[in-house]
């Protein structure tokens, strides 16, 4: 049978409604069941084979592994991921995740889902819990130094955990040596545990905060105050005890107090489930604003404030605070910037970049902020540092008022796609600035290779080339360069439909097109041209192998479309040819 991940835990969605089926058949998990069920075979998923190459995708198998039977969300959208039930082993036992229960086999079953997500087993080396816990949930990281945590800090957790947050902590370790060494207090360092509560009560007349933390081993406990079997608990009522559902179990549960707490562990991560993630009845859920963006090279992708000549044309991301927290004078959010597949872009040589954000106040007009802007002012506030890290996360408090965020790569030209999430305690407003300033109703080269760049990127036809267009090649008005809006719609208009025969007639979806396929495409853009105008484009536009790439294409159309505006306007006989003197071709030189 086929098998579909959804996380276990009772918060996550029953059954997303929007997954995306990933399956190359295009089926989603319940239809490849219920195929195998009407043949009542099992089933054998060829995106995923049972091979090596599906294990390693730099090494050679340590050992030979035999393939056995035993008898996800990602990047903001649910994913239906489908696998069979062949599980690798070596010797009849499972090689990588197994539970306790030699028979049991979630566990196993749920790896292999995140291993083919992910492009095979050896991509799933590294990372953090976080960034486990994001993607079985949907939600977005959050990472404390306990030395350097806010003051606020129980206030904070208390928060996140009402808001039904998966939240972790961990006692760091300075050597290989100290892995999962026991301390004399019962507590395991480099060790994951969760945090399940928050409290406090009256002890002996002063209020004590006491915070609950599971290991998830299932045994092996705190041992200092507070903990299960401590005198503390003898000064509580039976009511008390109850409202904190303790227990004397050795069952790896155990309550603490909370500044015990604060010195013996160093590390805590908060994981904030979005609203899809949570029950309906859920009594608070963070507010979420998400934008999918890319670097494009020679476009968007102007690396960090150090590069003043080209920060600017990054992405530029408007956010409102109207609300302030409650009985507090700011707003809190949490702003979350994600670099997309870098795990799965492993085998093609594809590393984490250095990345991170700016947060600037906005000036009144709402236009695509300019170099001069970031030339004299500071930013509001910062994501920590420029690091290597799938994510990078911070909470902020600002005052109401209109930000823009600013999501870069350290340095320049650097090509990612990105997701760039705000979690907020009361309603936000963001939206993604436009390159084009409408106030001068006109469009330069600069600003047209980006808006190229940035809408052929989506529509997979650069194949990771940007794209360089001169506006002087398309006819304009004005004599300055640049495009009137009427003459960019125009132009916009065209280019739609060019797109879509480009697309088209790549019958091989290659990304480039072959000579005999820009004939076609030609005649499609209306333009019947003879063998020899045909000969000519070719040898000009096509490489070595006869193969025309996108911008090639969009700079043949266009030379096409102002040599038969050029001819029109000269032929005053409506005939098949013209016939030009010296002073004649001048003129259509100044035509163009």
């Amino acid at each position: 049978m086929p098998y579909t991940y959804r996380d276990p835990s009772s918060r996550a969605p029953s059954v997303p409604q929007n997954a995306c089926a990933t399956h190359s058949s295009g089926q989603t998990y319940q239809q490849l069941k219920l195929e195998c069920q009407q043949k009542g075979t099992l089933f054998e998923d060829c995106d995923f084979l049972a091979n090596d190459s599906s294990l390693f995708y730099n090494e050679k198998p340590p050992i030979p592994f035999v393939w056995k039977r035993p008898g996800f969300w990602q990047y903001n959208e649910w994913l239906d991921v489908v696998i069979d039930d062949r599980l690798p082993t070596f010797k009849d036992r499972l090689v990588f995740l197994h539970s306790a229960d030699l028979n049991e086999f979630w566990s196993a079953l749920l790896e292999k889902a995140y291993a083919k997500l992910n492009g095979s087993y050896e991509a799933l080396k590294g990372g953090s819990s976080i960034e486990a816990m994001e993607d079985f949930t949907g939600g977005v990281g959050e990472t404390f130094e306990v030395k350097t945590a806010p003051k606020n800090f129980y206030e904070l957790l208390q928060r996140a955990l009402k808001r039904s947050s998966l939240v972790g902590c961990s006692i760091d370790i300075t050597n290989a040596a100290e892995s999962e060494a026991r301390t004399t207090t019962g507590l395991i360092k480099g060790h994951a545990y969760s945090v399940t509560g928050i409290d406090e009560v009256n002890y002996r007349g002063q209020t004590v905060r006491l915070i609950r933390v599971r290991n998830p081993w299932g045994q092996v406990e705190w041992n200092g105050a507070w903990s299960d079997n401590s005198s503390e608990w003898d000064s509580l009522s039976p009511s008390e005890k109850q409202q904190l559902h303790h227990t004397a179990l050795d069952d790896g549960e155990f309550w603490m107090k909370f500044e015990d707490f604060l010195s013996n562990f160093e590390k805590v991560e908060i994981c904030n489930l979005t609203p899809d993630a949570l029950e309906d009845n859920a009594a608070h859920k963070w507010e979420v604003s998400i934008h999918q963006g890319s670097w494009v090279r020679g476009a968007t992708a102007g690396g960090c404030r150090n590069f003043i000549e080209t920060f600017w044309t990054n992405p530029q991301f408007k956010l409102q605070l109207t609300e302030k927290d409650e009985g507090q004078d700011e707003c809190t959010f949490v702003a979350a910037l994600m670099q997309k597949n870098r795990r799965k872009l492993r085998k093609l040589g594809a590393a984490l970049l250095s990345i991170g954000y700016a947060i600037y106040e906005s000036p009144d007009k709402d236009e695509h902020l300019t170099k001069d802007f970031f030339r004299y002012h500071a930013s509001r506030a910062k994501s920590k540092s420029y690091i290597n890290l799938r994510e990078v996360s911070d909470r902020f408090e600002l005052p109401p008022g209109d930000y823009i965020i600013v999501p870069t790569t350290y340095e320049p030209q650097q090509e990612a796609d990105f997701c760039l999430r705000v979690f907020s305690e009361k309603k936000v407003v963001t939206k993604l600035i436009s390159f084009i300033q409408l106030q001068d109703m006109e469009i330069s080269a600069e600003e047209l290779e980006y808006i190229l760049n940035a809408v052929l990127e989506k529509s997979k036809c650069q194949h990771g080339h940007s794209t360089s267009t001169s506006t002087g090649e398309w006819p304009h008005s004005s004599g300055n360069e640049k495009l009137e809006f009427n003459e960019f719609k125009l132009f916009w208009d065209k280019l739609k439909k060019w797109i879509s025969l480009y697309l088209h007639f790549d019958a091989d979806q290659s990304g480039t097109m072959s000579s005999h396929e820009l004939r076609l495409a030609l005649k499609a853009a209306g333009f019947q041209l003879n063998n020899y105008l045909l000969q000519l484009i070719v040898l000009r536009y096509s490489d070595d192998q006869q193969q025309i790439e996108f911008d090639d294409f969009l700079n043949c159309l266009i030379r096409l479309e102002n040599a038969s505006r050029v001819f029109k306007a000269l032929c005053v006989e409506n005939k098949d040819f013209i016939n030009l003197h010296i002073n004649e071709v001048t003129k259509a030189k100044h035509c163009q």
